[in-house]
């Protein structure tokens, strides 16, 4: 049984589809974005059990996506996707506020793993059910 509701949010069309073949199974709702001003609308409109957002995505000048979205909706996990495989790039958006961390040629093999491991957690602290994810 597929539940809750993910926001996608990466510029690449590929990707954003690829992401979507992986998680839907998993998930009653997906929702697609390209751009960081989509993403912050539909995050107001939806407000999505998870966030699965490509670390390039900002469009606004500001250098950390992931700290103003965690500051923002502290309550909604946050995976990062990212092509950096350097650690350091892990580490910071992690200390940002990033639940999870997935380089993306890693993507098929650690996307699904991360975020059940995540929701695993938030189902510990909260009286979501996520058993089916």
């Amino acid at each position: 049984m597929r539940t809750g509701c993910v926001i996608l949010a990466d510029p690449h069309l590929g990707m954003l589809g690829g992401v979507h073949r992986l998680l839907e199974s998993s998930f009653q709702t997906l929702v697609m974005v390209s751009d960081e001003r989509s993403l912050t609308e539909a995050i107001e409109k939806i407000q999505p059990s998870l966030l699965v957002v490509d670390l390039s995505l900002s469009n606004s000048g500001e250098a950390n996506i992931i700290q103003r979205l965690h500051s923002a909706h502290p309550n909604i996990p946050l995976v990062v996707l990212s092509v950096h495989d350097e650690p350091s790039v892990a580490s910071v958006a992690c200390a940002s506020g990033a639940a999870g961390f997935v380089i993306k040629q890693n993507i098929g093999t650690e996307l699904l793993p991360v975020v059940k491991s995540i929701l695993r957690v938030e189902a510990c602290n909260s009286s979501t059910k996520v058993d089916d994810v």
